[in-house]
């Protein structure tokens, strides 16, 4: 049986606005976050949604808690959609990563997907470690939900992942593709492996532009 999954990036923050890097820490949505959110769950309304999947990070949960006004249907928190495990690196901006780490950085944006920033007070965890983690995660809903219709909501890197998986592209390639905050991303599940039927839908975000 073929799952139908709309992978969606959460609503905007107030950190992602100035590039300050987040990870596992906890930060709710800004004022644009909260408008992206409102269309995407009217974008949604119509949809016919088996269940609601959302990270267990707010920013991630407020936004699906806005599509799961719409629907009657079982909503579910799991901590393994969350972001990428940063360690030190979280908090800061990229310019004072950068500044502060600069081999670490190298590394990151080289895309050695085998290095690991220091931990800090957060666990840090490789690139391929988290595209092993998060793909898992995403499988596992696709098949307890096999053969319907759901929603996951999780982070940027979560849907990179995702669109790495599905359209067989290497981990170390650069990333050539936007993942846009409050998107709509369509994968179709079967078979154990994901497949993308379409990439980054914002259409229904100029309803939140015009609120402004």
């Amino acid at each position: 049986m073929t799952t139908e999954l709309l992978l969606i990036r959460h609503g905007e923050t107030a950190w992602n606005a100035v590039r300050r890097l987040q990870g596992h820490l906890d930060i709710g949505l800004n004022d644009a976050g909260r408008r992206q959110a409102s269309a995407l769950a009217r974008a949604l309304a119509a949809e016919p949604l088996a269940a609601i999947v959302s990270s267990d990070l707010q920013r991630a949960m407020h936004t699906a808690q806005a599509v799961a006004e719409h629907h009657h249907v079982p909503f579910h928190t799991d901590r393994e959609l969350r972001e990428r495990g940063y360690g030190v690196f979280e908090g800061l901006l990229y310019t004072e990563i950068e500044e502060r780490y600069p081999d670490h950085f190298a590394a990151w944006q080289g895309r050695h997907v085998d290095a690991v920033m220091p931990h800090g007070e957060r666990h840090a965890e490789s690139f391929r470690h988290f595209y092993e983690r998060s793909t898992a995660a995403v499988g596992r809903w696709a098949d307890q939900y096999a053969g319907q219709r759901l929603v996951i909501v999780a982070h940027g890197g979560v849907l990179e992942c995702a669109y790495r998986a599905a359209t067989a592209m290497a981990l170390e390639s650069p990333r050539n593709f936007q993942v846009r905050n409050a998107s709509i991303n369509r994968f179709t599940w079967s078979n154990g492996r994901l497949a993308l039927s379409h990439w980054g839908d914002v259409d229904h975000l100029a309803t939140a532009l015009d609120d402004i």
